[in-house]
């Protein structure tokens, strides 16, 4: 697969664009031969691309989708370097505006290009939709919440009420105007910095939750390892779910599939049933689904 490649498949996503997100695409897969190292996505009126690796052809790269972007009549393209430290974002042209929401499912989501997280995770929006299909009149525990994407679909989806936590007192914050953007009642929403591994005992006394979503970071430092800590939130759901409960489980690490879930729950959660894995959004095309992202539903059947 050669440039010229990449240009037409970005070209052919672009057909008929609207003001919705869209990966247009999607290298980290590996379903395409090269450009592993690249995703491109349409926010609105902005082209973005993401570089998570040096590449000797990014020069030429960034020079065509400059003429793809200005064809295709985006007012901005932004880039960003993830395997930079610092300096990671460039505007090619155009500018970083400062209020800047996009639309997924006619919700609305404030996005910083100068955060090397932007502020949505594109993958999960068939997380968000399955979420929003069943969370009426339900308690909702959304933890590791971030910027509050699944707090936003349960509320105008009707929710109870929604306990969201993160250790991210800025990811809250924003999670907090996501709701208000999107004029959503925040009177029956928490947002709680907490670290969830140490703050069990609060997370029990707002028990029981009819819908539990565990969406970690793969691995961070000194916060969350999957390897290791996961184990530790999947053995204490039985204390704060009731019969009928449903759990998210969302794992985004390549390394481990779909069974290291499964497994965790029939040793240490044998209540609960596993249901089904989510497909994963369209867009995004991989060489492998169990290296992809895993959304698992379980069930808690006694």
């Amino acid at each position: 697969m050669i440039i010229e490649d990449l240009k037409n498949i970005i070209e052919k996503n672009l057909e008929n664009r609207t003001n919705e997100v869209k990966r247009v695409f999607h290298g980290r897969g590996n379903f395409y031969d090269n450009f592993s190292y690249l995703s491109v996505d349409s926010f609105d009126n902005t082209l973005f691309a993401t570089f998570f690796e040096e590449s000797f052809d990014e020069k030429e790269i960034i020079n065509n989708l400059e003429i793809i972007s200005k064809n295709s009549a985006f007012t901005n393209f932004i880039i960003q370097r993830k395997y930079k430290e610092k300096d990671f974002y460039e505007v090619i042209y155009g500018e970083i505006v400062e209020d800047f929401f996009v639309v997924e499912n006619g919700l609305k989501y404030k996005i910083d290009f100068k955060n090397r997280n932007i502020g949505l995770f594109l993958d999960m929006k068939k997380g968000r939709e399955y979420i929003k299909s069943i969370c009426k009149d339900k308690n909702v525990l959304n933890l590791f919440s971030y910027t509050c994407a699944f707090s936003v679909v349960c509320i105008s989806g009707k929710a109870s009420s929604v306990i969201n936590i993160d250790m991210s007192k800025a990811s809250l914050s924003i999670g907090r105007i996501n709701h208000h953007i999107n004029h959503l009642d925040t009177e029956n929403v928490k947002f709680l910095p907490h670290n969830i591994l140490k703050s069990f005992g609060k997370i029990k006394k707002m028990s029981p939750y009819d819908i539990v979503i565990i969406d970690p970071p793969s691995f961070q430092k000194g916060s969350f390892v999957a390897t290791s800590d996961y184990i530790k939130i999947i053995k204490k759901l039985d204390l704060i779910l009731p019969i009928g409960g449903i759990v998210l489980a969302c794992l985004n690490d390549p390394f481990l599939s779909s069974n290291f879930l499964i497994d965790i729950f029939k040793e240490e959660a044998p209540n609960f049933e596993f249901l089904e894995k989510l497909e994963n959004v369209d867009e995004f095309l991989v060489e492998s689904e169990e290296k992809a992202l895993k959304n698992l539903i379980f069930f808690k059947k006694n």
